[in-house]
């Protein structure tokens, strides 16, 4: 693509290792939508002939199609530099020399940076919905929970009784804002680089706004230079992943810790489990161990593209080809995780009745206790004063608040009535949490309602608009991201 400058041949181990198309094969599909929106751009400026065009695009359309159908993409060209290499190649081994004219005012910096677009948007379709089938099961888990109670939980210590369903819906809240910063990302980041060239534009007045248009782009870049050396996008892309990652890893842990004999809260499901091959009785949360692990390398993937764009000047620098590969394994990582724990958390069984037990010793209803006293007309320091008290005198007894008669409770404080005891009744302690927000049971019921609501509002929105790219609903939300569908082996 370039030789002609050069007298002698590139050192062999060095060609093979600047080569990306061992990595960037995953957007063969974008480059030929590029290539197809740049070959109008040309025919519309008589660069290109009718017929020259109709040949480029079916030759286009052909290459799509074999890399679609499973073609293993490393048999082919093993001298392709690049991705956008690998196309002119390949089309000018269907079409003949007219591929040749396809490369007519643009440049592969502009390619790339098109290209990298188009995978991170559709990326984010496929996400948001992964995202999506993990909220439906933890919807079906909430709902199946009903009125079932556990300790919720500061500093690792008891802390007061929610409702399961309460502290399910906490992660849903995530998801759901995971997905709109994923929507907001895929607003930034959709407009079009082609018509850039190399830095300085096209040479050639190219119908920008049509390109953009028929790649489903909002518009064309503002600036040359910014268009082919942004990666901003990838960055907020990757960090909108590490910000998922987080919420994986902090619910891997939740479930590591209530499978525990120590906590028996949860019943692993033998289908997302291993056993030992030295101790025949166990069985190991290698799921939500590996779900951890592989969250850090999530949380790396966007490390790594800081510090490759940090200092970079403008404009295109070769550096960036660097980023690809992290943008490549933290997607599929991604898109692997989702799918897998939407089934785990389907198929999770908690224990009520240790929840259950737990909820009910440890002083869960201290702070429903307290309240009680307020509403008693005491002022609350005071009142967390007396309930302190009547903790401390109780851990010296060997019971709970209501094991201590009225008349023990009196000792502490005269507000206290025979209603005391009705008022810390695990019922009582969740309904007195009975504001937006809290795991009072109605409050937690309509919760569950509007979670549900959106839920189906999302679901409504994909089916009756049209995908922000052209490229989603060619591969079902079980394939893996790239290659899609898991059928190509790459070079």
């Amino acid at each position: 693509m370039w030789s002609g400058r050069f007298r002698e041949p590139l050192d062999a181990t060095f060609d093979g290792w600047q080569r990306s198309f061992r990595f960037d094969w995953r957007l063969i599909p974008y480059e030929v939508a590029a290539s197809k929106a740049h070959a109008r751009a040309l025919a519309e400026l008589c660069v290109l002939s009718d017929d020259e065009l109709h040949s480029i695009r079916e030759g286009l359309d052909g290459i799509l199609s074999d890399f679609e159908t499973g073609g293993a993409v490393g048999e082919k060209h093993q001298d392709a530099e690049d991705v956008h290499h690998f196309v002119e190649l390949e089309l000018k081994l269907r079409i003949g020399n007219t591929a040749l004219k396809l490369h007519t005012g643009r440049s592969r910096n502009e390619q790339i940076a098109t290209d990298l677009r188009l995978y991170v948007r559709d990326s984010i379709t496929t996400l948001q919905a992964d995202l999506h089938l993990w909220v439906q099961a933890f919807l079906a888990q909430a709902k199946s929970a009903g009125e079932a109670a556990m300790p919720a939980y500061t500093h690792m210590q008891r802390a007061e009784p929610v409702l399961v369903a309460h502290w399910l819906l906490a992660y849903v809240s995530m998801l759901q804002r995971d997905s709109t910063r994923l929507e907001d990302c895929a607003k930034r980041l959709n407009v079009c680089p082609l018509g850039s060239g190399a830095v300085a534009g096209a040479t050639l007045p190219l119908d920008r706004a049509m390109i953009a248009q028929e790649l489903g782009f909002d518009a064309p870049t503002a600036n040359s230079m910014d268009a082919t050396s942004d990666r901003d996008f990838v960055l907020e892309y990757l960090q909108t992943l590490a910000q998922v990652a987080l919420h994986v890893s902090r619910f891997a842990e939740e479930i590591t810790l209530y499978a525990t004999a120590e906590f028996g809260f949860v019943d692993l499901p033998e289908a997302f489990s291993t056993g030992s091959s030295a101790m025949p009785q166990k069985k190991n949360p290698d799921l939500t161990e590996l779900a951890r692990a592989k969250s850090g390398r999530i949380v790396a993937a966007s490390h790594t593209v800081e510090l490759q764009l940090k200092g970079l000047p403008l404009a295109y620098n070769k550096d960036m080809q660097e980023t690809q590969e992290a943008i490549f394994a933290a997607t599929e990582e991604m898109h692997a995780l989702l799918l897998l724990l939407g089934r785990f958390t389907h198929a999770l069984h908690f224990r009520a009745d240790k929840m259950l037990t737990a909820c009910t010793s440890g002083f869960l209803n201290a702070m429903a206790a307290a309240t009680y006293l307020v509403h008693k007309g005491v002022a609350f320091r005071a009142a967390h004063e007396i309930i302190g008290n009547a903790v401390r005198h109780c851990l010296g007894k060997g019971c709970e608040l209501d094991g201590l008669t009225l008349e023990e409770l009196r000792e502490f404080s005269p507000a206290f009535e025979q209603d005391f005891f009705a008022a810390i009744t695990l019922e009582a302690t969740l309904d007195c949490h009975d504001a937006i927000g809290g795991t009072a049971r109605s409050r937690v019921r309509k919760d569950l309602a509007t979670a549900e609501l959106r839920a189906s509002q999302w679901m409504e929105s994909q089916a009756h608009s049209p995908a922000s790219n052209h490229y989603a609903d060619r591969f079902g939300s079980d394939a893996a991201i790239a290659p899609r569908g898991g059928k190509h082996a790459g070079p």
